[in-house]
């Protein structure tokens, strides 16, 4: 497979000019380094004279210069001062760019342009690059948990990692060795943990191919917490990173929800329940036979008052006697010899009636019979 930067030396050889070869892709974060690069092959003999770097914000925005290198002597531009350095190797035909401290607004398309000597030949290499947000420069974990600590140095580059060093200071005390990893030395020598608290706690997670440094951290103690700095070495160019880990005794509510626990009943509580439990069954039978006799005197006071309104009616109503004349037959057998005849009378009581006949309209009067 042929690198994409080789077309521009094959268009170089071939006499052609302003090729461009299609553009590699770079995601990085703000606050991140990119190295960006402009490297081209088969250029023996021949001098780089000059290197340009321009941006192409996109949005129909202006370009603008980021570095131009010419007579030995390199001058970043504009925003990027103090920002960006040419990191290739001129005698190698490397015009690489290293941006440091990535900002939002350096978002687009970077182009490279360079010069041969005694040549008007303009070879070029453009790479697209994407800022994405900040990552968190803080950790916070839980005594006991494992901390994960990222290092990347972005590069459109495949240029070997050669070095590793994650370094501690607490602020109190003088810096500690965390890990260190060297490509000189032969594996498993090449890396390891120094020696100490950190020993067999450090393991490095991250892709050296790709040039990842990231470190896990497990089994977390409080002591840990404070400043990690991390250093990646590209043979003669280093990145740099900072990270602060802070280390709680509590666990967050969010994260871990705690469920509830029912509370045991202590002695006392327990005498208590039972007692009022046995004292309800005991009056629960005198309650019914209270509740009975009320109901019982409620009866008796609408019985006494039903009589009282009889007793009322009759002395508004006095008694009359009904008289009626009834000759038996056995009498009128005994007078009919003498022709004298008595009548006997007997005297009638009304009887009133029950409140349930009673019509509507009150009680009417007796009539009286003879």
């Amino acid at each position: 497979m042929i690198h994409p930067l080789a077309f521009d030396s094959i268009a170089c050889s071939l006499g052609l000019n302003d090729f461009s070869a299609s553009p590699a892709e770079l995601t990085v974060h703000v606050g991140d380094s990119a190295l960006m690069g402009c490297v081209f092959w088969n250029l023996e003999g021949k001098h780089l004279t000059k290197v340009d770097w321009m941006l192409s914000p996109g949005k129909h925005a202006e370009d603008e210069y980021v570095l131009y290198y010419y007579g030995n002597l390199s001058v970043p531009v504009g925003r990027f001062r103090n920002r960006v350095v040419l990191a290739g190797d001129l005698l190698q035909k490397d015009g690489s760019l290293l941006l440091q401290d990535v900002q939002e607004a350096d978002q687009g398309t970077y182009t490279c342009e360079i010069r041969l000597e005694s040549e008007s030949k303009v070879l070029k290499s453009k790479v697209v690059l994407h800022v994405l947000p900040e990552e968190p420069k803080e950790v916070t974990v839980h005594v006991g948990d494992s901390a994960l600590m990222r290092c990347i140095f972005h590069s459109t580059e495949k240029k070997r990692l050669t070095q590793v060093d994650w370094m501690f200071s607490s602020g109190e005390h003088t810096k500690e060795i965390v890990l260190h990893y060297d490509l000189k030395f032969q594996f498993p020598e090449r890396y390891f943990p120094y020696q100490g608290r950190y020993q067999n706690r450090v393991n490095l997670v991250g892709d050296i191919s790709h040039n990842d440094g990231s470190i896990l951290l497990q089994r977390v103690k409080e002591s840990d917490g404070g400043i990690y700095n991390c250093s990646i070495h590209l043979g003669n160019l280093l990145f740099r990173k900072t990270l602060v880990l802070h280390v709680t005794t509590e666990k967050s509510q969010t994260l871990i929800p705690e469920i509830p626990r029912p509370e045991l009943l202590g002695g006392n509580q327990l005498v208590i329940i039972v007692g009022i439990v046995c004292a309800t069954l005991l009056l629960f039978p005198v309650l019914i036979l209270i509740v009975k006799r009320t109901h019982w005197n409620k009866s008796s006071l609408n019985s006494t008052a039903f009589v009282k309104s009889l007793e009322n009616m009759e002395k508004a109503y006095p008694e009359k006697h009904v008289y009626s004349s009834i000759t038996t037959q056995e009498v009128r057998e005994e007078e009919e010899p003498s022709g004298k005849s008595e009548a006997t009378y007997m005297t009638m009581h009304p009887v009133w009636p029950s409140l349930r006949s009673v019509p509507a309209g009150g009680i009417p009067k007796p009539e009286h019979a003879f």
